[in-house]
């Protein structure tokens, strides 16, 4: 069996490194465009988290409406009793030739 000269071996070795070194550069490449990638897309997340918390922030006392609502619908009922009561006391003073005397208990 004839061994490989030292030529051969020296080739191979030579051809193995320079494979090794292009495989090590496009390797280093593509981890360079992944990293560049993922923070773009961390920055975008970051930007959408951002915007959720504000609208979050703009958003929370829209619950509260409801209770506005209600409470608002009782001033209102009272504000129409007062109303009428005010209505029945002008008219009652317009007819009535002693008042305010009659009103406040003295006549």
């Amino acid at each position: 069996m004839n061994s490989p000269s030292l030529e051969a071996i020296q080739l191979v070795w030579t051809w193995s490194l320079v494979i090794y070194t292009v495989v090590l550069v496009v390797v280093a490449v593509m981890l360079h465009l992944i990293r560049r990638e993922a923070a773009r897309i961390h920055a975008g997340a970051s930007e959408i988290w951002n915007v959720g918390q504000k609208i979050a922030n703009n958003t929370i006392h829209i619950a509260l409406l409801d209770t506005t609502n209600y409470v608002t619908g009782h001033v209102l009922s009272s504000a129409v009793g007062v109303a009428g009561a005010t209505g029945a006391l002008q008219a009652h003073t317009q007819s009535c030739a002693g008042c305010p005397a009659c009103i406040l208990g003295g006549a």
